[in-house]
């Protein structure tokens, strides 16, 4: 079973600027944000704000959920299956140093669980680690993230993965998206591009319009 929904995928991460002292404002914000991505055609949505106690962090989830609940959208929550269960999310994504999926699984069997990679061998071995899907990144330049790995390793690795899903990340903004999508890439996810509107809308319709070919 396809945990994750319909191909293509666009997956908006929230920005990670949460933290106690804004929380309010942050929250509504994001709950805002959200909200009109998936009207804009974002099929995904991960909570990542890594400066919130685990308090806040599922007080945010729980009303991401609710804001969401008559949509489509699979949400996770970053790092923190046992919040992403108690607040009822559809799963949790981990980074490449946190918990296996294999171990995540046996105590959270029922949520959907992708995983973070930054090579073709580690996103190998994710596509049979119990995992449902993996990020790939950075694919191009972006602030703190090392060095862009490009299109041509992205294309690598969906060929090794096969049919296993892979979301491709890093610098990817509307001027990208087709070349990501035509590399193989079952979906994209960004912050920057995926939190503002215009920029947004244009890749959920680049991402339609690969919607036929995809596997």
């Amino acid at each position: 079973m396809n945990r994750l929904g319909r191909q293509p995928y666009v997956c908006l991460i929230t920005p990670g600027e949460t933290n106690p002292a804004n929380f309010d404002n942050q929250k509504n914000g994001i709950l805002n944000t959200v909200r009109d991505a998936v009207d804009d055609g974002v099929n995904l949505i991960q909570i990542r704000e890594k400066v919130l106690p685990g308090r806040l962090l599922y007080e945010l989830a729980k009303e991401v959920v609710e804001v969401l609940k008559n949509t489509n959208a699979v949400i996770f929550v970053n790092d923190r299956p046992d919040i992403a269960a108690a607040a009822g999310a559809h799963g949790v994504h981990l980074p490449e140093t946190s918990l296996t999926p294999s171990i995540v699984r046996e105590a959270f069997k029922e949520l959907v669980i992708g995983i973070s990679t930054h090579s073709i061998e580690s996103a190998i071995g994710a596509s049979t680690s119990g995992a449902d899907y993996l990020f790939f990144g950075p694919v191009f330049e972006t602030p703190g993230k090392g060095t862009p790995a490009g299109l041509d390793v992205l294309r690598n690795v969906c060929s090794g993965v096969g049919s296993f899903p892979v979301i491709a990340l890093g610098g990817i903004d509307e001027t990208h998206a087709p070349d990501v999508f035509a590399a193989g890439a079952a979906g994209i996810a960004a912050i920057r591009s995926l939190n503002e509107r215009e920029s947004r809308r244009s890749i959920c319709k680049t991402a339609q319009a690969f919607k036929a070919p995809l596997r």
